[in-house]
């Protein structure tokens, strides 16, 4: 959640500042700004200035040009409200109101934040006693006063003393009017990166939002601090100790922020699935366990070390662990649990040593599912790897094993490439622990990696199909609540393309295994409610029919993805688009697309944000 960017430097860096907020506006957009420090560059007379708006980054701009903000040093942050509604008065930089006798003294510090502090209501109690007046509901604001309080002439020995009296997770960077050219920041929990330029230096939450700055990067350990000064730094890791950090060469293109020829980044990112597949499976010729090597570990002891598999994950990347489940037990024959990342750590659990514990995150840096790895490690399962689209980010530091996904950067809120190269790197990691547990043949091996090199044609002959789903969209705009069935390893996949809906037309949707249906959510069933259902042909195929004519029967509209042997045909109250070809146990990878097609298009008819839905934000790095 949340978009860090700060810098020391000495040109104006206003402009970088808000070119990184366009780039990290996916993390939050309920609020943006920006504060400098006018002395920074050569204005003595300049003190702490800012800009904040509850508009959009480009909305910004404009203020920030009609105030003429300028300075060499300075933090901008566009937020995911957590304390307090959008407003101007909650938006961050927030600036500390210092005291002096019965004197206010305003603007002495500006700071940023991403996390949440569980101890605000006490420290704001104990600030408020002190005299320091509170202008916003923010959990934020209590961190400037706090630095502020204990200021003594250094800013850095300020703000390690503020994390002391820190409960919660945090990422910040903040700067102080006496020293101009100086930004301390802090991780805990909450991603934060360095980069490293000529004669200047910047902090950020994501390298993108540095690429064409700096491509020097240093990935920050948690509970790392970082004193920036123009053109240099200091690390020093939680116990204040000094640690050299490894400066690494990242080049985060810009270029995936770009729209190009789509409407929105959802829309690129869905048509991007057949190359992020063929990236992800990029060189694999045979199925080895080597494919999954960390750091830390060989795969091939581990894989013949377990005996059964734990996935924890949150939203998307969950379904894509329950469609794993299908596969590691059907064919690995391992048993598998999927646990929501989320409840996992606070209930009660009985631990097999013998566990291979999966973690799916696009960002690496999902705060929920960090804390489950943490939790299952701390009741001794140190067997773990990870599915993960960024190579650098904590969840590969952290686990064991890892298979690094393709995926490219993903802008979009509502996940779509992320998810179908999550099943793919699962599908691989099936094969290999089948392998290893000797329920993979020669000639099973050969057909899944020839069928797994079509995926991407396969891909492109279904969005083929953009102009029918569109048809569709039109239909469901005017909805208000729908249904999506499907059976089997297609169960997820219903259960995601609910979730899609969901997020970005803010139609109500459910999903349900079909069977289920009788059970209970058929009394929701009129012809007001359009049922999505999904149909390939498998074994429960017969089954899925007679469900599909429970809905007819009461007067309900049913939508199906169905293969073209089938036999299922479009009449009156049963619309059918046919999938192009039967996929097998890879079908819920192409099955998927139409659905994140439907909730596209109903979405643009509807007329809602589509890459920035409301209430939601992309890497959810709080609790």
């Amino acid at each position: 959640m949340c978009g860090i960017v700060g810098a020391v430097s000495s040109r104006n860096i206003v402009p970088i500042l808000v070119q990184g907020l366009q780039r990290l506006e996916y993390r939050g957009y309920d609020s943006c700004g920006v504060a400098v420090h006018a002395a920074s560059l050569g204005n003595l007379q300049g003190g702490l200035q800012r800009a904040r708006s509850t508009s959009r980054v480009s909305e910004l701009m404009a203020q920030i040009e009609q105030d003429h903000l300028q300075g060499g040093t300075g933090i901008a942050h566009t937020r995911w409200a957590t304390h307090g509604a959008p407003a101007v008065h909650n938006a961050h930089p927030h600036f500390s109101h210092g005291t002096s006798g019965d004197t206010l003294k305003p603007g002495r510090v500006a700071l940023v934040h991403n996390g949440i502090i569980e101890n605000h209501d006490e420290l704001r109690a104990e600030l408020q006693a002190k005299g320091y007046v509170f202008s916003s509901q923010t959990d934020t604001e209590v961190i400037a006063h706090l630095v502020d309080s204990l200021y003594n002439g250094d800013l850095f020995e300020a703000v390690q003393a503020a994390l002391t009296r820190l409960h919660g997770a945090y990422a910040i960077a903040v700067f102080h009017k006496d020293e101009p050219q100086r930004v301390v920041g802090a991780r805990a929990g909450s991603p934060l990166i360095l980069g490293v330029g000529e004669g200047e230096t910047f902090l950020a939450s994501d390298a993108m939002a540095l690429a064409g700055v700096t491509d020097q990067i240093v990935y920050l350990e948690d509970g790392d601090r970082v004193d920036i000064q123009l053109g240099k730094y200091w690390v020093f890791d939680r116990t204040n100790k000094p640690v050299q950090r490894e400066v690494k060469t990242v080049h985060a293109h810009s270029g995936a922020a770009e729209l190009g020829q789509y409407r929105h980044y959802m829309q690129k990112e869905i048509f991007e699935q057949p190359r992020a597949i063929a990236d992800t499976l990029e060189g694999i010729e045979g199925i080895v366990p080597e494919l999954f090597d960390g750091a830390q570990a060989s795969a091939h002891r581990v894989f013949k070390t377990v005996d059964n598999v734990l996935i924890l994950a949150c939203g998307t990347s969950y379904y894509s662990g329950c469609v794993a489940k299908y596969w590691l037990e059907a064919i690995a024959k391992i048993p598998c649990q999927v646990e929501i990342a989320s409840e996992y750590r606070y209930r009660e659990s009985v631990a097999n040593p013998n566990t291979l514990v999966v973690t799916i995150s696009q960002s690496g840096e999902t705060a929920d599912t960090l804390a489950a790895l943490r939790h299952a490690q701390s009741l001794g399962l140190e067997h773990t790897l990870t599915i993960c689209n960024v190579a650098t980010s904590a969840m590969v530091r952290e686990c064991k094993l890892a298979y690094v996904t393709r995926a490219g950067a993903e802008i979009g809120v509502a996940s779509t490439k992320a998810f179908t190269t999550q099943l793919a790197a699962l599908f691989l990691l099936t094969l290999a622990l089948a392998q290893a547990k000797g329920h993979l043949s020669d000639a099973d091996e050969a057909r899944y990696i020839k069928d797994m090199r079509h995926l991407p044609a396969a891909l492109q002959a279904v969005l083929a199909q953009e102009p029918q789903i569109m048809a569709w969209a039109q239909e469901f705009a005017s909805k208000e609540n729908a249904l999506f069935l499907g059976r089997g390893t297609h169960y997820p996949i219903a259960l995601e393309g609910a979730l899609k809906l969901k997020e970005i037309t803010y139609i109500h949707a459910e999903a349900y295994a079909a069977g289920e249906l009788k059970h209970g959510p058929l009394a929701l069933v009129t012809s007001a409610m359009p049922v999505v259902t999904v149909a390939p042909n498998d074994a429960l195929l017969e089954k899925l029919k007679s469900n599909m004519q429970e809905v007819r029967a009461r007067g309900g509209v049913l939508y199906v993805l169905a293969d073209g042997d089938t036999h299922i045909e479009s009449s009156e109250g049963v619309n059918v688009i046919r999938m192009p070809e039967h996929y097998g146990v890879l079908s819920p990878i192409l099955h998927v697309v139409p659905l994140q097609l439907l909730a596209y298009h109903t979405a643009c008819a509807r007329g809602t944000d589509v890459d920035k839905p409301r209430n939601l934000a992309k890497s959810v790095t709080v609790e």
